[in-house]
């Protein structure tokens, strides 16, 4: 088949494009920037210039349509936010995709949304408190608590407030009173990353890792598979009452109680550790978008250790801003060291891919001059696929 993939900034894109390409398909993608993280690999045949997706995603998607047509592409397959604006026109779009229901979409979008659906559907989630006004703060007496807003992308809509003085200004910052926001009691323990994949409301795969070690921006630099007994009953409750069809991923943290969800995306996410662990999603995707009705697929097994060794060079640029300490991190995930001993790369693998390691080396290189490029990377990353609250609103009005 030939593939085109929505975004070619992202991380998801880049594993995926790495699957699809390794699966024997054409793989070709959209990019709303000159250089971006997926360009460096030969399992890429093509990149084509799009408009950037928050700033104008009607504009995007007529782009993507226009050159799905005159590439002769098979599938739009949706790596990143774009899935909105695709779900939002799915009865006329002129490529084949695959997508949930736009209002199955809209049910976990945006924050607000997904925290009553959730709640429906009786999964576990943290103390919760929805904020309208400057009234409503009061109301919340437990601290920690992250606020956030209802529609942000890779935490950048999130803030941790310790007290209530740091709440208010949180709040205020966030535009209180001109839209309603969320607030979440903090639960201690580890991130958990979840992934599913859903054919018209069946549960065909899921997958759940560990973030092991932090990178760049809250992204896990290490993951380690893990078997959550109690997942495929709920994922499966969950992608039944939505009707799901597609890609579906979730944030979860292990408390005491058990895992609870903090997040919610309605896509596919990082999808190489679940592969590296025995679940192939993305082929599990190209099986429910071709109508191959496909047997559920059994969870991986637990244990299987990947990294991404750009996040955790631009990761120890983050958090420590010293270049013996991004320097030292290098050589530990380079070489699978330490806490990276016994790990495969999952991002930028090099073997029979030497293209891979380009992003990798210039980003040591940079963060060795100067560890605060890091914010050069991470925004670089992120705001090309990003929906933004105005593009939200343009493609809920559109879809209305």
């Amino acid at each position: 088949m030939r593939i085109l993939l929505s975004e070619g900034s992202g991380l998801t894109s880049r594993q995926v494009a790495g699957r699809l390409g390794a699966l024997g398909h054409e793989v070709e993608l959209l990019s709303s920037t000159r250089i971006c993280l997926s360009r460096f690999t030969r399992h890429v045949r093509a990149v084509h210039d799009v408009p950037r997706f928050g700033r104008d995603p009607f504009g995007w998607l007529a782009a993507a349509e226009r050159i799905a047509a005159g590439r002769s592409i098979d599938l739009l397959f949706p790596t990143q936010e774009q899935v909105t604006v695709l779900s939002a026109r799915l009865p006329h779009l002129n490529v084949a995709t695959i997508v949930p229901p736009f209002d199955s979409l809209a049910r976990v979008q945006d924050k607000i949304a997904a925290f009553h659906t959730l709640e429906a559907a009786g999964a576990p989630q943290p103390q919760t408190y929805l904020i309208a006004h400057a009234d409503d703060l009061r109301g919340i007496d437990t601290y920690p608590v992250f606020l956030k807003r209802p529609v942000s992308t890779a935490s950048s809509g999130v803030r941790r407030a310790g007290n209530v003085e740091e709440l208010v200004a949180a709040a205020h910052e966030f535009g209180l009173g001109r839209s309603e926001l969320i607030a979440q009691v903090q639960v201690s323990g580890p991130l958990a990353m979840v992934q599913a994949v859903a054919d018209r409301g069946r549960l065909v795969a899921h997958h759940a890792c560990l973030r092991v070690r932090e990178g760049v921006g809250g992204g896990a630099a290490l993951k380690q598979s893990m078997v959550l007994p109690e997942l495929a009953g709920m994922l499966a409750r969950l992608v039944a009452s939505l009707a799901w069809h597609g890609g579906l991923s979730m944030d979860v943290i292990i408390g005491d109680d058990g895992p609870v969800i903090i997040d919610v995306n309605p896509r596919l996410v990082e999808p190489a550790n679940a592969f590296a662990a025995g679940v192939d999603l993305v082929a599990a995707m190209l099986e429910a978008a071709t109508g191959v009705a496909a047997p559920e697929r059994a969870a991986g097994m637990a244990g299987v250790r990947t990294r991404q060794t750009l996040l955790a060079i631009l990761g120890a640029a983050q958090h420590s801003g010293s270049r013996t300490a991004v320097l030292r991190e290098a050589v530990d995930a380079i070489c699978a060291l330490g806490d990276y001993a016994g790990s495969a790369e999952e991002l930028t693998p090099i073997a029979g891919d030497p293209r891979a390691a380009i992003p990798v080396l210039v980003a040591l290189g940079a963060t060795l001059i100067s560890p605060s490029l890091w914010r050069k990377f991470h925004a670089g990353a992120v705001g090309p696929y990003a929906v933004t609250p105005e593009a939200w609103a343009e493609i809920l009005a559109a879809a209305g």
